[in-house]
């Protein structure tokens, strides 16, 4: 089984919302973060919300009061509650895991780990 896998994601109206699951399986559960990544064609990775080991989260300024990252430690899986969502949220998510001490947060150099991604499409 591959290390990190997405689902949750689809095609949702402005406003609806849609939640992300990521499990979570084998060493990357021993990360040090965790992380939400979404990607338009023809650009970089964006952050979007991360966790540290201590709880810590962090979120870009596009995904605050909107999306909400939480943990399920007996189910091993990542959650990205996404609500009212909108047109400019639509992109490839994905779920990766820092497996390095530390947390590079919302920057997607420090992560070791990266899931295959799941779509969501956002129509207004």
């Amino acid at each position: 089984q591959a290390p990190l896998v997405e689902s949750g994601g689809g095609s949702v109206q402005a406003g609806g919302s849609l939640r992300l699951s990521c499990a979570v399986s084998g060493y990357t559960y021993t990360s040090n973060c965790m992380g939400w990544f979404r990607q338009t064609p023809g650009t970089g990775r964006e952050g979007v919300a991360a966790s540290n080991r201590d709880g810590r989260s962090y979120y870009a300024d596009s995904a605050k009061g909107r999306f909400t990252l939480s943990q399920d430690n007996a189910k091993n899986t990542v959650y990205l509650q996404m609500n009212s969502l909108k047109p400019e949220d639509t992109a490839m998510y994905y779920c990766a895991a820092r497996l390095a001490p530390g947390c590079t947060a919302l920057m997607s150099y420090g992560y070791d780990v990266w899931g295959q991604g799941t779509q969501v499409t956002v129509s207004s």
